[in-house]
């Protein structure tokens, strides 16, 4: 099985900044579509960000299109997430996940690996 782990979640003010890092395998990251997803209790899991192995190309959720950005460091089999201009209603766990296909418009169902999530609070 393929191990995610995920860091960098914590505690921020509406406003702040914060950069969220999952470590994968050598061979996970280099074959793989890295993803980000984010859930709240007792809402569904919501897709927040994928990247091409090759940092080729990238997408967002439209929650937070012009506030994250994904990117990828291949020297560190790395993948980052950085959040600019955090709301509260960014607060949740986040999710590190690994896919085997590109898809524009993409579900939980299309990651087959997980990582145990890190949570992230933003308060007002």
């Amino acid at each position: 099985q393929e191990q995610l782990v995920e860091s960098g979640g914590g505690l921020v003010q509406a406003g702040d900044s914060l950069r969220l890092s999952c470590a994968a395998s050598v061979r996970t990251f280099s074959t793989h579509v890295m993803g980000w997803f984010r859930q709240v209790p007792g809402e569904e899991r919501e897709f927040v960000a994928q990247i091409m192995p090759l940092g080729e190309m990238k997408s967002y959720g439209d929650s937070v299109k012009g506030r994250f950005a994904i990117s990828s460091d291949n020297a560190k089999n790395t993948v980052y997430l950085q959040m600019n201009s955090l709301k509260p209603e960014d607060t949740a766990v986040y999710y590190c996940a690994a896919g085997t296909r590109w898809r524009a418009t993409v579900s939980s169902s299309d990651f087959g690996s997980w990582g145990q999530g890190t949570q992230v609070t933003v308060s007002s």
